[in-house]
């Protein structure tokens, strides 16, 4: 465990702060905004954790601790896994595990679904949307600078678990919102 002691420390005044090597960046760097969108999509998810039912709690708050682990990760620039907090394949695994498991149990997909339904499920559907912008970041970053591939699995598995997490909860995706293409189009 860490402690922090003082939540200032007049580094970041000047518009930069510290990477996990000690290197100085600008905030607005691709690697702070990855980090920035990985933050984001945790405190989706705690969102999504006020109207969660409770067999999802356990697995949303461990994707929360390992979404720290994914800032750290990023906060530490290179590729390799090296002793310092990496996303490790065990991760990704874990997360695939669950996606099949929930997947397994839902009405398959016969559109595309609007974003919305139940409270939880809407939360778990904007976590989602989130998610995917931190992808999109830190892919941003993998085109400028080395970064772990399974970090990039991992956000990427992520964003899929939160969608069928969100059509579990609309009912197991019976209570789904289908998109109906041209729907409202002038005759």
């Amino acid at each position: 465990m860490i402690k922090i002691d003082k939540i200032y420390t007049k580094g970041g005044d000047t518009g930069q702060t510290s990477l996990g090597n000690g290197d100085r960046v600008y905030k607005h760097s691709l690697r702070i905004s990855a980090q920035g969108d990985i933050d984001e999509t945790n405190a989706a998810i705690g969102l999504a954790l006020l109207h969660s039912e409770q067999e999802a709690v356990k697995s949303l708050t461990r994707i929360q601790n390992d979404l720290f682990d994914l800032g750290a990760d990023i906060a530490r620039p290179g590729s390799e896994i090296d002793g310092n907090l990496r996303i490790q394949s065990s991760q990704v695994n874990w997360l695939e595990d669950e996606i099949d498991n929930v997947n397994g149990a839902l009405e398959p997909l016969r559109s595309f679904i609007l974003r919305g339904g139940n409270d939880f499920a809407a939360f778990l559907h904007l976590a989602c949307t989130v998610c995917r912008r931190a992808e999109r970041s830190m892919t941003a970053l993998a085109d400028e600078e080395a970064i772990n591939t399974e970090a990039l699995k991992y956000i990427n598995r992520l964003s899929d678990l939160l969608f069928v997490m969100a059509r579990q909860a609309n009912d197991g995706g019976r209570a789904d919102i289908l998109w109906v293409p041209g729907a409202n189009r002038a005759g």
